[in-house]
């Protein structure tokens, strides 16, 4: 063979080889993926928190904590304030209850009140009330549309169709859900919650040793203040503070509730609302129809512009009756 043959012969062979060598590995097929061993779990979603539970993680993050208290109620804890009253001979400690949509240091009246109650010998306790679940849509039931007609069913009676809970968003088969709570059933289960964390407020407040315990409420909170004494009436509580009282929709006015309680009563009221007078009128009539009434009423002037002033025009008129009956104990 030539030379010239013999040196391209290499070549040659090396062009034929490598072809074939691509053509191979592009046939072998891709490694098989590991087969699941197991059934893949659905992730469990965990439960949304109240919005109560999301102001008080709030207010942790911004309240000193030595302020702070976690008091157990039921199976239950929830975030109280206490401030120690600024003496060394405390008249009493003064538990806040705010109304719906509020915190523990709301600006209007429960932080201001929390705040400066303590340099008048009193120490408070805000708490954080729960979400009200009869505040919350109501389901409703209603008759499902009877299924078309078929050679089967049209031998057969008529069944009742089956019931279907609607609610807003869609609807869901009644099965899958329990039956609707009443409006008053949701309302009890409300009150057993919220009388639950004055139990324990009562309970923290009876160990600093004080001398008198007031119950305030404010907005809907002296709603269930006054409905909490008018049905446990407990020992403990001495007196009343309700400011701007308001109950809960649909529930009917104080009036009732107040004329219930044994204790003494201050009443706190915005006269720029007339809806507002008109019910301080009703709770005020209510009370002269008793004998010994220990109801006070007293309105108040709304100062638009100047909130610093507001809050300490209750903070005088909630101090002002405090003092004198406190000194008599």
């Amino acid at each position: 063979m030539p030379p010239v043959y013999r040196s391209a012969l290499p070549a040659l062979c090396l062009s034929l080889i490598l072809p074939c060598a691509f053509s191979v590995q592009a046939a072998d097929p891709a490694p098989a993926t590991p087969e699941k061993t197991a059934e893949e779990k659905p992730l469990e979603r965990q439960p949304l928190l109240e919005r109560s539970q999301e102001d008080a993680a709030a207010l942790e993050r911004t309240v000193p904590a030595q302020e702070q208290q976690r008091l157990q109620a039921g199976s239950e804890t929830f975030l109280a304030l206490w401030k120690p009253a600024n003496t060394s001979d405390p008249k009493g400690a003064v538990i806040i209850l705010p109304g719906a949509g509020e915190t523990a240091d709301w600006p209007q009246a429960i932080g201001p009140l929390r705040k400066k109650l303590p340099d008048a010998d009193w120490g408070s306790l805000s708490l954080t009330l729960p979400d009200l679940q009869s505040n919350a849509p109501q389901s409703r039931i209603v008759e499902a549309p009877p299924p078309a007609a078929t050679t089967e069913t049209q031998n057969k009676d008529a069944s009742t169709a089956a019931p279907i809970e609607q609610v807003a968003g869609g609807e869901v088969d009644i099965a899958d859900r329990p039956l609707a709570e009443t409006g008053e059933e949701r309302l009890k289960a409300d009150a057993e919650r919220i009388y639950a964390r004055i139990d324990a407020a009562i309970g923290f407040a009876e160990q600093q040793s004080v001398r008198s315990i007031v119950l305030l409420g404010h907005g809907t909170g002296a709603y269930w203040a006054a409905r909490y004494l008018s049905e446990r009436q407990p020992a403990q509580i001495d007196k009343l503070v309700m400011i701007a009282a308001q109950a809960p929709a649909p529930q009917p006015g104080l009036s009732e509730l107040t004329t219930q309680l044994k204790l003494a009563t201050l009443d706190l009221y915005y006269t720029d609302k007339a809806t507002a007078q008109n019910a301080a009128q009703e709770r005020l009539k209510a009370s002269k129809r008793l004998k010994d009434s220990t109801f006070r009423q007293i309105p108040l002037k709304t100062l638009p512009g100047n909130s610093a002033a507001q809050q300490e025009q209750l903070f005088r008129r909630v101090r002002g009756w405090l003092s004198p009956l406190s000194a008599q104990s």
